[in-house]
């Protein structure tokens, strides 16, 4: 899902001094590591005009072997100055003490101040009361769904409430002939996670005390579940998702902003028949916050211009042109006042941003999640009792905190 074209160049030649400070020319180096397959020199081109005395070395590095790279260099203490950090990834780093606190520098660069960012980004800046990362780019997610075809059930501007989408959903599925009303992401923990926001659950508070056998958590699973029983999403499919949009079989599904050119692309013929909403409520209608933030690495012997490359990378221009080439979501608030985000489709993104919320700050969260997602294979697919998984849940969520 983090697939991110890059805004920024490969390095170029000079020899790197010993002390890995400057190269060739007297200039500073600054080595910046980004996660992604392409790149563009503009946004590095205009740093450097901007600060003459510094060149900019990017290696790009592909999301799936950046985290065992990430390890490496913070156990050879060799790591770059500047890092892309997926937002998962922060709390583990910040415990290795792998990145620098940024707090001493908030006041000399108000770019980076969290009263910029989306409040959900917010909750990923800090780690152990020290802020280690900005953010750099968001994503969300909404509902996509056919204008058309919801309707004809009663919802042209889509449903609002669990309610509503559970009533929506009966009517859509009761067309028959291999129609369904959504497709839900089982193997998807944010999708479960933005359900249990929804109903009220925690999941893991901040005492790192689980909750997946209360309640809240159960109701969510107990709510997803009824989707499967009543034939308004199937067990499995092999449906290619743009084909069965546009056909109507999956006239809705929940996903993030990659979505929208591939519909556009993928399903021309339903142009104008389809837009976007933020998520349907229960005592909130809270969608999960990804992307990535910019950390400097505590190894570095350039703190200063680290940071203040940084902070020009969260300028509102920055962030605009970040947008314009990798269509990456802008992490400043301020950003979506641009007349790029009038169109509905994307503004939708905006307002859903506002009530988005990343998924436990804890280094252990992608164990936790492997076992939930699991447990809701077992109930879904397998006709488990959901109390019982979900005390198992919870027993093996607290192991896995307590070690």
């Amino acid at each position: 899902m983090l697939v991110f074209s890059v805004v920024l160049a490969g390095c170029s030649g000079g020899s790197e001094k010993a002390d890995g400070g400057s190269e060739g020319g007297g200039k500073k180096e600054l080595k910046v590591w980004l996660m992604g397959d392409e790149t563009d020199e503009t946004l590095i081109k205009q740093y450097e005009e901007k600060n003459p005395g510094v060149k900019v070395s990017v290696q790009s590095i592909p999301w799936g072997s950046a985290h065992d790279k990430l390890l490496t260099a913070v156990a050879s203490k060799s790591g770059p100055d500047v890092v892309q950090m997926g937002t998962t990834w922060i709390p583990e780093f910040a415990q290795a003490g792998a990145l620098l606190d940024l707090t001493p520098y908030l006041e000399q660069y108000p770019n980076l101040k969290p009263e910029n960012y989306f409040d959900g980004a917010v909750q990923t800046m800090s780690y152990d009361d020290k802020v280690v990362g900005i953010p750099w780019y968001v994503e969300t997610r909404v509902l996509f769904y056919r204008t058309d075809i919801l309707a004809e059930v009663g919802y042209p501007e889509g449903p609002k409430t669990w309610d509503e989408m559970k009533d929506a959903g009966q009517k859509l599925a009761a067309r028959g002939n291999g129609n369904y009303a959504i497709t839900i992401d089982a193997k998807d923990m944010n999708y479960l996670s933005m359900f249990a926001w929804q109903n009220g659950s925690a999941m893991i508070d901040e005492n790192r005390k689980p909750h997946f056998n209360e309640p809240e958590f159960m109701g969510a699973m107990e709510y997803l579940k009824s989707f499967y029983d009543t034939g308004m999403t199937p067990l499995a499919s092999d449906l290619d998702l743009f084909a069965a949009f546009k056909d109507g079989q999956f006239p809705m599904f929940i996903s993030g902003p990659w979505m929208i050119q591939g519909v556009k692309d993928k399903a021309p013929e339903i142009e104008g028949k389809w837009a976007t909403t933020t998520l349907p409520a229960k005592e909130n209608n809270a969608s999960f916050l990804g992307g990535a933030n910019m950390s400097v690495f505590s190894s570095t012997k350039n703190a200063d211009e680290a940071v203040k490359f940084i902070s020009f990378m969260s300028e509102q221009e920055s962030q605009l042109t970040n947008y314009d080439v990798s269509k990456n979501l802008p992490a400043i608030k301020s950003a979506w006042e641009d007349k790029r985000f009038e169109d509905p489709i994307f503004a939708t993104f905006g307002k859903q941003l506002e009530n988005a919320r990343p998924v436990p700050f804890i280094k252990e969260w992608d164990a936790v999640s492997q076992e939930a997602i699991g447990a809701f294979e077992r109930i879904t697919v397998g006709g488990a009792d959901i109390k019982t998984e979900m005390d198992q849940l919870n027993a093996k969520a607290t192991e896995i905190l307590s070690k």
